[in-house]
């Protein structure tokens, strides 16, 4: 371990300026026609989506974090711009202030309903705590304006139908519907009831939509084996018929990392990966319809420590219900597709602008704040160029104000922040953290009139201290959200940096309900109010700005491994098989946007309607194309346009076959390759 810690610091860690500073990033769109979930390689929970005319508006949970509901806009539902927040601050009380020893960890605002209505944009979403809280605005960027309801309904999805009404459905398992009053404030008396029993098979999360006259609710269910329940009715209050999975086991090979099991403050209990399937799943979204008529369902899965990401799925409807995933393959998402034709062509761009140098009359876009701050103690005016946090007493990180977060991304993110001390106090502390449980911080700490670096670890409070001389400091996190292993490192010029503490694992948990967090801190745990903090710039660097795909070896011959087993595909008689010895080199043909034929001599690997995989002579068509695409740890996998089903190796036998459904947790679907491009 400690081995790989090295080398991976020198590659990351070792990386030119230049390359730490380009702005790469994460974008679904591929360039070529396609798409490759996730949508966003950060975190955005909760996702519900809408369209306007030609136009696709989303939001999503943000919890504790101000501001909050961000909404973003696009044209072609892959390449979104980040508008704005429906609020910039909601307090509602002492523990949205971090105050009295109270918090808003793990609640807040959380699972919206979005919807659009007679030029108005309305977005229903529930404060643990509070009642249902309604915003309105006639532009998506805003202004927004705030009603509370006069209850809660959890989980809630609306739906303004074509009749004038307005019905609401809530509840986990035993969903409830009602109507809303003119003033969207309150159900109408006598108008709320049972329409789903709790035996039935749903679970939370409920979107409700009227298509083509039939009422259909999606919902989530999270115990066990992670799906996507929905039900339809002829009539808004039924009665309803439940369809247990429209998706199910789509996670695009993603295993569940750590977890917490027990309670959310040290000791930690921190239980360790599992290869279970059905958990690290898309399991609660809805559905969006284009202008053309082509329905898209929108979903969530869990990732491990990163958080929630959120995925694009084409939709099949099959007896009329709505399954995500192509003919053939119902319930199964492929990680890459063609783009939703939406009549929109738009080159790949990304939602959020990560790096800040702290040089403008706002904080980037990107930032939230944890919890709402105290606004009279931080500026970007008072030394222009910086960040000043002015410090206030606090007895840990996670009890400090004025904490300002942003969302780790995946799947491997280097943090760096430059930070001046000449503003320490003693007592006072300040640097990055990954914010999470248990937290890490980086940061420098004044104490008896002498400055020192300091790592914290909270799991077993350990910390390292290095005395420290200067005033400008660079704070560094590497994190890779695929093992789930960070470390800390500082630098004295902004080039050499030097590791400090061990490695350590991150982990997902329910005190926050949030991934990591990227943070800039400064507090004093000393009781007191402090001194100040100046933080110069921060940004965020990307190894892996496409993740970990592979360009396709177009025109190359390739040698194709199954993985989870030492076997080489060949053919072998005009048939192609896996086998112990002996390889077939395939020339990787160009069909067009990220599909390819596999050519053997003067034939080409088919698949037929049964699945079977055989050598044919001649041109390529359909039978010999396939999608080509990756799990999430750079996996290959390809997809025959026949079955909409994957190559697999039956180990047993070594026949070859377009049938696995999709990658699976623990790597028996035997569809996965690894691709050697000959003479290297």
């Amino acid at each position: 371990m400690g081995r790989l810690w090295i080398a991976l610091w020198l590659c990351l860690a070792g990386l030119p300026a230049a390359a730490q500073t380009a702005p790469k990033t994460w974008t679904a769109d591929n360039g070529d026609g396609t798409f490759t979930n996730p949508l966003f390689y950060d975190e955005f929970s909760d996702p519900d989506l809408i369209r306007v005319g030609e136009d696709y508006y989303l939001t999503g949970t943000t919890m504790h974090t101000m501001p909050g509901l961000p909404i973003l806009h696009s044209r072609d539902l892959v390449n979104w711009e980040l508008l704005g927040y429906a609020f910039d601050r909601l307090d509602l009380g002492p523990e949205m202030r971090l105050e009295g020893g109270k918090s808003m960890y793990g609640q807040g605002i959380w699972a919206p309903s979005f919807r659009y209505h007679d030029g108005t944009f309305y977005i229903f979403s529930n404060v643990n705590g509070h009642t249902t809280q309604v915003f309105r605005a006639t532009n998506p960027a805003g202004p927004w304006t705030r009603t509370p309801m006069k209850r809660s309904l959890h989980d809630l999805g609306v739906l303004f139908d074509d009749d004038g009404k307005v019905y609401v459905v809530w509840g986990y398992r035993e969903v409830r519907m009602a109507q809303l009053n003119a003033a969207l404030d309150d159900v109408v008396p006598g108008s709320e009831r049972v329409i789903i029993s709790a035996d039935q098979g749903m679970g939370e999360g409920a979107h409700l939509y009227k298509i083509q006259g039939r009422y259909f609710i999606t919902s989530a269910w999270y115990s066990g084996r992670m799906r996507m329940p929905v039900a339809r009715a002829d009539k808004p209050y039924g009665p309803y018929e439940v369809n247990h999975a429209i998706s199910l086991d789509e996670g695009w090979g993603s295993a569940q990392g750590y977890r917490h099991r027990g309670e959310p403050k040290p000791p930690f209990d921190i239980a360790p990966p599992t290869i279970l399937p059905g958990r690290n799943v898309l399991h609660q979204g809805g559905l969006i319809q284009t202008p053309k008529g082509a329905w898209w369902g929108f979903s969530m899965t869990d990732f491990n420590s990163l958080g929630r990401l959120t995925g694009l799925s084409p939709v099949t409807w099959q007896d009329g219900w709505p399954y995500f995933g192509l003919p053939g393959n119902l319930g199964r998402t492929p990680r890459t597709w063609l783009k939703p034709d939406t009549g929109v062509m738009q080159k790949p761009f990304a939602p959020y602008v990560r790096d800040d140098g702290f040089g403008g009359p706002a904080l980037g876009r990107v930032w939230q704040w944890n919890h709402v701050p105290d606004d009279g103690r931080w500026s970007l005016k008072e030394r222009r160029g910086f960040l000043r946090l002015h410090i206030l007493p606090a007895s840990d990180l996670m009890a400090a104000r004025n904490s300002l977060t942003q969302r780790a991304i995946g799947p491997r993110s280097i943090s760096t922040a430059l930070l001046e001390t000449g503003g320490l106090r003693d007592g006072d502390v300040a640097g990055l953290a990954l914010l999470g449980l248990p937290y890490r911080t980086l940061g420098v700490k004044r104490e008896g009139g002498r400055l020192a670096i300091e790592f914290h670890d909270q799991q077993g409070d350990s910390r390292v201290r290095v005395p420290f001389a200067g005033k400008r400091i660079w704070l560094r996190a590497e994190c890779d959200y695929l093992t789930e292993q960070a470390r800390f490192g500082y630098s004295l010029d902004g080039k050499a940096f030097t590791p400090i503490g061990d490695p350590f694992v991150m982990a997902f948990q329910l005190k926050t309900f949030q991934g990591i967090r990227y943070a800039l801190f400064a507090f004093n745990a000393q009781g007191q109010a402090g001194g100040y903090a100046d933080f110069d710039s921060f940004a965020v660097g990307e190894p892996n700005p496409k993740g970990l795909m592979h360009p396709i070896p177009l025109g190359k011959t390739v040698t194709l491994a199954v993985l989870g087993r030492i076997m080489a595909l060949a053919e072998h008689e005009g048939a192609i098989v896996a086998q112990d010895e002996g390889e077939a080199r395939f020339r990787v043909v160009d069909r067009g946007q990220g599909r390819v034929a596999l050519a053997v001599g003067s034939g080409h690997v088919s698949i037929n309607a049964t699945g079977d995989a055989w050598l044919k002579p001649g041109p390529a068509g359909l039978g010999e194309t396939f999608q080509w695409m990756e799990t999430v740890y750079g996996e290959t996998m390809l997809m025959s346009l026949v079955t909409n089903r994957y190559l697999t190796v039956d180990p047993a036998s070594g026949q070859v076959s377009a049938t696995s459904p999709g990658a699976r947790p623990d790597r028996t679907d035997f569809a996965r390759f690894g691709v050697t491009i000959a003479g290297r």
